[in-house]
This record gives C-alpha cells, structure tokens and sequence, in this order.
C-alpha cells in the first residue's frame, strides 16, 4: 500500500514542478514579446530619423 501512495505523491509533485516551470515559461514568453515589440519600435524610429537625414543630404548635395 505503501509503494502506490508513494507513486501517486511523486506525481502529483512532478505535475506540480511542470505547473511551476509552465508558469516561469509563460513570463518569460510575455517578457520576450515586450522586449521585441519595444525594439521593432525603437528601429522604426531610426529607420524614420536615417530617412529624414537621407532626404536632408540629398537636398544638400543638389544645392551644390
């Protein structure tokens, strides 16, 4: 009797560790999505200021 009781606490440990660590990779998942979502939006912004700064050479250089 003891050896089946023993089994079933040891699983339910091993699912509760699963749980855990599916909690841990989920946080990290979110995390992860912020963090690229922030970078996109930071390299739109430089693609946007190195578009400006193309068009304000280009305009310099047709002065000349």
């Amino acid at each position: 009797m003891f050896w089946p009781m023993f089994a079933v606490a040891v699983g339910f440990v091993g699912l509760a560790v699963l749980g855990v660590l599916a909690v841990r990779v989920f946080v990290e998942a979110q995390r992860l999505g912020r963090q690229v979502a922030e970078s996109a939006r930071r390299i739109n912004r430089a693609a946007e200021e190195l578009e400006r700064a193309t068009v304000s050479a280009a305009r310099s250089v047709d002065a000349l």
